[in-house]
């Protein structure tokens, strides 16, 4: 008629902290500087913990600095260029103009002088026939006309000849223009790819310095020398972050499924540290796991703190949990274990046994 206590238990169980450890690996391929990596050390966020060799992408980042630095005067000259330039043809442009309208002006002159010298030799055209003048004046009355006509004529050439000239210069000021704009795309361009490629580089030396992603505590830690070669990928340790420590323990299927529930006590008793001497920690189900992943069921347990307990307990200590899972009497034991025995067939294994 007594009420005993059942447990289920499982050798496979750890203590974790309830934040993933997180593992270190190699961005890029090259060779150890410097390693800060020691086992149990703590670490910040962002500390450097390993130098990779870059000393070929600091050479080639001062030397795209240095073209940058050269490439900024020459498009600053272009551009000085240009605007001199667009400058001077605005002034040749001004300058033709009014040349041209001083020559219209000559003509206008011209063109009245023209008609009164014109006037003038046919009046002495006129005398000459009634006698009152001699051929002499009257020849150079004619000829005054016809240079005062030649005069006109030559104003008009001018007048061609320096809208010529100014679109000849506006043409070839505009080539040049476009050279010149060219030149500066190209010189702008240069610019362009040498600032991403500084960029490039910077991001390339950043990612030979390996830092911490986390805060937290080395608890895995590869032998690293200076001068040692890293692959890509190559694992760098795992930092186990800060947190809440959790028994994580995993049950045959047949343990766990229906049987084990969110409440119930349980127990830990670490490998190496004798149950007689250190006590066990008192612990009670938190979670259990719906999905069986490689024959087990996840099952975690929040331990119960205790002030006389001595045990150290840290991340990754293995040991044993027992979990209550019901109280029921010997007799109604004898029996379920009777049944259970004549249900299984004789080639099914029998599982795992349960103090």
């Amino acid at each position: 008629l007594a009420r005993v206590e059942r447990y289920e238990v499982t050798e496979r169980a750890r203590l974790e902290v309830d934040r993933a450890a997180h593992v270190l690996q190699s961005p890029v391929a090259g060779r150890v500087v410097e390693s800060r990596i020691t086992l149990g050390r703590e670490v910040k966020a962002g500390d450097v913990l390993i130098e990779l060799d870059a000393s070929q992408q600091n050479l080639q980042l001062r030397e795209e600095r240095a073209r940058l630095a050269a490439l900024h005067p020459l498009v600053e000259a272009a551009r000085n260029e240009l605007a001199a330039q667009e400058k001077a043809q605005a002034a040749d442009s001004d300058a033709t103009h009014a040349a041209q309208e001083v020559a219209r002006a000559q003509i206008k002159e011209g063109f009245v002088m023209a008609d009164l010298a014109a006037a003038e030799a046919r009046r002495d055209e006129l005398l000459i026939s009634q006698g009152l003048t001699s051929q002499r004046d009257a020849a150079r009355s004619k000829a005054e006309a016809q240079s005062r006509r030649a005069a006109n004529e030559s104003l008009q050439l001018t007048i061609g000849r320096l809208e010529s000239e100014r679109i000849k210069n506006a043409s070839d000021r505009e080539t040049n223009r476009k050279h010149l704009l060219g030149e500066m795309a190209r010189i702008e361009g240069d610019i362009a790819i040498a600032a991403r490629t500084i960029e490039r580089l910077e991001l390339e030396i950043q990612r030979r310095k390996v830092r911490a992603p986390i805060s937290g505590r080395f608890g895995e830690v590869p032998v690293l020398r200076t001068g040692s070669y890293l692959a890509e990928g190559d694992k760098l340790g795992a930092i186990v972050p800060a947190g809440r420590l959790l028994v994580i323990a995993e049950f045959l299927p047949a343990a766990a499924l229906g049987r084990i529930h969110p409440g119930q006590p349980g127990r830990l008793r670490l490998d190496g540290f004798p149950w007689a001497q250190y006590g066990a920690i008192r612990a009670h189900v938190e979670t259990v796991a719906e999905e069986v992943r490689d024959g087990r069921v996840r099952v975690e347990l929040a331990i119960e703190s205790s002030p006389q307990s001595t045990l150290p307990l840290q991340h990754g200590l293995p040991g044993t949990v027992e979990v209550r899972v019901e109280q029921v009497a010997p007799a109604a034991l004898a029996l379920r274990a009777a049944g259970q025995l004549l249900a299984t067939p004789k080639s099914t294994f029998a599982p795992e046994p349960a103090r």
